[in-house]
Parts: structure tokens; sequence; C-alpha cells
């Protein structure tokens, strides 16, 4: 069964004025299933079977004439030279729309098409459902422990597959096949571990030195592996908020899963019981909260970018959203019940670094009650829409 997403909209008014549209994604993600729906009348070509990967990489020429528009070439990082190819091709053709392109590695494909479709190519990402996706098709868990425990890949939902089952295929396959074409990984088992290592440090400071010192490989293997998790959409680096905008490039970012199910099955927890007991629980609830916000900038393909904020002497604000008009600083708490103390970091960040009041600053935390609390608007954790549209 399809269910709608909300990259639709972005898709249909990009295909208008790129020839080539770039979908990238975890693997899992929807993509497949999304194009095939999207683009119902173009012909479809997956890289990942060795038979078309084969034809088309004995004469990748011939393949585009005889294919002059409306196709869609899946798993594209498996044959980098083809872009080149692409280029030419779409030059010569000048047709807006023609060639959908995709993949589940991030930087190989966005560094090949700096350097082959740069001007020509549209990108987009398509991460798992968002709360959002979830919630319009009634597949939407009743509380956020058994949502969070759930995840939200697709397949989950359409398939009905077992959480931890899934998971526990998903990262065989993860580090047996994606990690390893990225990089030769050779000792598989290590590299098993230091994922698990990166989730239990999920929402904190990132210490490279640490991280390879409990796996037992060196600080630059260590920075190797976690661009690795980055590049293929395991986890993403959440950057501190500075006005001197130098300053965000040389101070430890954040640690974060795009997939809260991944991250729970990787410190195996499987209950709601078990979650609830974690000693990290306020850390996983903010990775949710981040994560479903980082989807809807994501899937609407707004500008807007996403910090923390922490100073030396310990303020600190879990989320910033600079618009590039506003700041919109946002304060998680795993919490259902409501606290003054809550407000001490967003009372500081509005009249300390924006210098003045600021309506459009917001308290998430696990409750439902959505409410306006002086200044301040309380968010419930299924009600994140009111934040970001």
């Amino acid at each position: 069964m399809y269910y709608p997403r909300t990259i639709s909209l972005q898709i249909k008014k990009l295909s208008k004025g790129f020839p080539v549209i770039s979908v990238t994604g975890p693997r899992q993600s929807g993509k497949t299933t999304f194009l095939n729906h999207h683009f119902e009348n173009y012909k479809y070509f997956n890289l990942e079977n060795p038979s078309t990967l084969s034809i088309i990489e004995s004469d990748p020429q011939s393949f585009l004439d005889q294919n002059s528009h409306k196709i869609i070439i899946d798993e594209i990082q498996r044959l980098p030279n083809l872009l080149s190819y692409i280029q030419d091709h779409v030059d010569r053709k000048q047709k807006m729309g023609s060639i959908i392109i995709s993949g589940s590695q991030n930087l190989l494909i966005s560094e090949k098409i700096s350097q082959s479709l740069a001007g020509r190519a549209a990108y987009q990402m398509l991460l798992p459902f968002s709360l959002k996706e979830l919630k319009k098709n009634k597949l939407d868990k009743v509380n956020w422990k058994k949502q969070i425990l759930t995840g939200f890949y697709p397949s989950l939902y359409r398939r009905r597959i077992e959480a931890k089952l899934f998971y526990n295929q998903y990262l065989s396959t993860y580090v047996e096949r994606d990690a390893r074409l990225i990089r030769n990984i050779t000792n598989l088992s290590q590299f098993r571990k230091f994922i698990g290592l990166v989730a239990g440090r999920t929402g904190q400071l990132t210490n490279v030195a640490s991280l390879a010192n409990d796996t037992g490989i060196s600080p630059n293997t260590a920075e190797d592996w976690l661009s690795i998790l980055e590049a293929s959409y395991i986890i993403y680096r959440l950057q501190p908020y500075y006005k001197n905008v130098g300053k965000r490039l040389i101070k430890s970012p954040k640690i974060y899963f795009y997939d809260t199910g991944l991250l729970c099955a990787l410190l195996n927890l499987s209950s709601e019981n078990e979650l609830s007991q974690y000693y990290n629980l306020g850390g996983i609830f903010e990775n949710f909260i981040i994560s479903e916000i980082k989807k809807q900038i994501i899937h609407n393909n707004t500008s807007s970018s996403i910090y923390f904020y922490r100073d030396s002497h310990g303020n600190e604000v879990d989320l910033i959203i600079d618009t590039g008009i506003n700041l919109i600083p946002i304060e998680i708490k795993s919490s259902s019940i409501f606290s003054n103390n809550f407000t001490k970091g967003l009372n500081y960040f509005n009249h300390k670094v924006i210098g003045k009041e600021n309506n459009d600053s917001f308290i998430v935390n696990s409750g439902k009650i959505t409410q306006k609390i002086g200044e301040y608007k309380l968010v419930g954790w299924n009600n994140l829409e009111t934040i970001i549209k």
C-alpha cells in the first residue's frame, strides 16, 4: 500500500525547473516506492540488479540515447561514472524532469553531482516517515514511547514487521553491505561495536578521542567511521549556534540518529518498560523531537537551519531553528508536567543572545497539551506542526 509523502509537492516544483532530480535518503526510507508511484510513467532501472548494472555499464551512452527521457535510475552510487554521461545527455536534450536518480549514500552522490551536474540537478532528501505523515495516514502509535521504539521506516507500517526483527536485519545489511561500499571496513564486529557506542552518546557533545579509545581504534578511524554513518543517513551532527558563524566550525557538535527505532535497537531497548528505565531517556526523547523537526525542514525543502546553544557558563537551549529571519529556541523535556525551570535556558537566550522578548519560543514535552505560558508556547510531542508548518 502506498502512503502519500510530504516531498511530493517539492518534487513537482523541482521537476519543472531541472532536467535531473536526485532523491537520496537512507535505505528502506521509501525512495523506490515513492518514485515508482510519483513517476509512474517513467521507466525504472535499479543498478543493484547485476544484469541491469552490466548492461548500462557496458555502454552508458547508448543506454541514455535509447531512453531519451522519463527514466528513473536507482542506486546510482553503484555507477558514479554514469553521471558524466547524464550531464552530456541532458545538455543535448534540455528536457526538464527527464531523469530521476536515486541512492542511499549522501556524500558519494552529492560530490559527483557538484562535479558533473552542477546547475542541472535538483537535490531532495527522503527520510523515513515523519510523525506528521504517520498521523495523516492514521499510522501513528498511541503514545510517544511506543512511537520511539517502533521508529519510522515505512516497511514497519506496510508489512507489519516486528520492530526488533526489522532493525536486526537492517543493521546486518547496513554493516555487511552499505558501510563497506563506502569504505573498506575489515573489522565488521568492531564497526558494529562503534555504532553501539555512538548510540550510547546520543544528544551528547561529540568526543572523537573517547569513542576511538572505547572502540580500540585511532581517532582518525573514528572520525572516518562517523563520516560513514553520516553519509548513509544513520546519524547527523547538530552544530552549536554562535553569533560568530566561524565558531560553529570549531566547537563540538552533538550526535543524533535519524531514526529512534534504530537508536533503541542499538541500545537493546525493546519495551516501554526498558525505555522508561533507561538512564538517558531524556536524550532519546530529545533525539525524537529534533529529528522530527529536521524531517519537516528537509521534506519541505525549506532554507531553515538547526543548531543547539550552549555557553561556557552552562546556559543552554536544546534546539535553535534559524529561519534566516527569526531565531526560534526550543527546550525539550521528556516530562509530561510543566515546570518553571524549563524556561531558564530560553530566558537567557532570548534576553542575552537575541536581546529581546521572543514570542517564537517553545517548550516541547511528553504531554499532549498545547498552550501559551507567558511569552512561551508549551507544545505536546504529537503537535509539532505548530512549530514547523
